[in-house]
């Protein structure tokens, strides 16, 4: 619509639009079509969270194939070329010097070649090769969409975990679940929408679950003590209703609160905590509890072994969970019997004897919840991603150990929509560089938000004057390995 121009003298009120529009020679208008500039979606989005609880359920940009995920991050990078890559080469230059020049990009300066101490077999009508230290994950290989040429860009812990968990290597970002619930919304209001299963808390810490600049309803939910997963839970000093009319006077008194100051995600994710509290009271204990299994389940798990325990409870607790509506379950592997640790998966040292316990601890849980979630029906449309950091070098560190390596490692998904039984990718005879349909990590949230039903492009956040988004502005969906 054309304004007219300004005449002072008249006396005629102005409005703002038009005073910004004529004075400075209407420099103005630029802010104010970047504060109106936006997309369709995202004005549906800020409608419907302005009048709804920000958690409640949203419909995604098109058909969805999966509907939740289990994220089982092996914190510290595990080994490629000793688990789900197996390379004849290396073991025949055994102890020889890598025929090529190292990347300049390395920590710790590597030495010759180091084989693979452990052997590899095909299993499955697929024939996909899996190393011995992984029996039963290999039993499930026809579920599995592995992915043998990720590639990464950070050699550090920091950096990688934090890429691996948000996009973003240095600086704070939402995380992969709190775009996931900023998205979908969570399909049971009375459990929180993300959760976050680590006995001992990543070196990283609460960044690779923060919500960033997302509203801080968004953000994940730690439990870091299996026994006691929701401490101070109860209250027996007080009934329900009891607790629910002091709850009713506090909304109240926060109204009023909140009512004099600026909008502020923080103190409305606060406010919403005590009624969130109160309805987990009455189903965050039940979620939680393993003991309502059956032995048979249990055993499955490995519950009641020392070596399988803890990782154990981890995946069945995140079966529980995604059954009961919750978006995404990260599964820290942290502690195992023998030891805790924010990095176990990182074996600079000690790799025959390291490696062997982490895959120990791990293999039974992670195909027992493979084969709950397919006979329960959950598999089709939850989408179970396995991988660390980063891998392992081809070459030595010392005698027994191997270096950080985002140059080329492993990964793996299943159920959610993705091909099962497939090997995506390849790396070079040695295992160190990805050659054959590299997939960044870029590319790999591409993918997970494309089986979640959204364009990875249009999923965006405005903040600070510009559209953020998970994979920033990189990333293509890996459509050889879609369903």
């Amino acid at each position: 619509m054309n304004l007219p121009d300004l005449n002072f003298s008249s006396g005629a009120p102005v409005s703002r639009r038009q005073m910004l529009r004529q004075f400075a020679s209407g420099f103005g208008m630029l802010g104010l079509a970047g504060l109106l500039h936006e997309t369709p979606f995202s004005r549906a989005f800020a409608a419907e969270t302005a009048a709804a609880d920000p958690l409640s359920v949203k419909p995604p940009q098109f058909p969805a194939k999966a509907k939740r995920v289990i994220f089982l991050f092996m914190s510290g990078g595990p080994s490629h070329v000793d688990l789900f890559d197996p390379k004849p080469k290396l073991a025949e230059m055994q102890g020889q010097p890598l025929p090529f020049a190292k990347p300049k990009l390395e920590r710790t300066k590597t030495g010759n070649l180091l084989a693979s101490p452990w052997s590899f077999a095909r299993h499955g009508q697929s024939g996909t090769a899996v190393s011995e230290l992984l029996p039963r994950i290999a039993g499930c290989v026809d579920d599995l969409c592995l992915i043998r040429s990720m590639v990464a860009d950070n050699i550090n812990h920091n950096g990688a975990c934090l890429q691996m968990n948000t996009g973003e290597q240095t600086f704070s970002r939402p995380s992969l679940g709190s775009w996931l619930l900023y998205g979908l919304g969570s399909e049971n209001q009375n459990l929180p929408g993300f959760v976050v299963l680590s006995p001992a808390q990543p070196a990283q810490g609460a960044p690779l679950w923060s919500s960033s600049f997302l509203p801080a309803s968004y953000q994940g939910t730690l439990v870091n003590n299996l026994k006691d997963p929701i401490a101070n839970i109860g209250n027996a000093r007080f009934t329900t209703a009891q607790q629910r009319s002091e709850l009713d006077v506090l909304k109240e008194l926060n109204a009023l609160h909140r009512a004099t100051r600026e909008e502020d995600s923080r103190l409305n994710a606060r406010i919403e905590a005590f009624e969130l509290a109160f309805r987990m009271q009455m189903e965050a204990p039940e979620a939680f509890d393993i003991e309502r299994e059956s032995p048979e389940t249990k055993k499955l798990y490995g519950i009641g072994e020392p070596v399988t325990e803890i990782f154990g409870k981890q995946c069945l607790m995140a079966r529980r969970l995604v059954e009961r509506g919750v978006r995404m379950v990260q599964v820290y592997h942290t502690s195992t019997s023998k030891r805790s640790s924010c990095q176990l998966w990182d074996q600079h040292g000690s790799l025959r004897e390291e490696l062997a316990n982490n895959c120990a601890a791990t293999d039974q849980p992670v195909a027992a919840l493979l084969k709950d979630l397919k006979a329960r029906g959950l598999l089709e449309d939850t989408l179970v991603i396995w991988g660390g950091e980063f891998g392992r070098t081809p070459t030595a560190e010392g005698n027994n150990g191997r270096e950080h390596h985002p140059f080329g490692f492993s990964m793996w998904m299943a159920g959610g929509g993705v091909k099962g039984g497939i090997a995506h990718g390849a790396t070079d005879d040695f295992g160190w560089h990805a050659t054959q349909d590299k997939v960044h990590v870029h590319d790999l949230h591409a993918t997970i938000l494309h089986l979640m039903g959204f364009n990875h492009e249009r999923l965006t956040y405005r903040y600070a004057g510009r559209d953020y988004r998970l994979t920033d502005v990189h990333g293509r969906v890996v459509s050889e390995i879609l369903a």
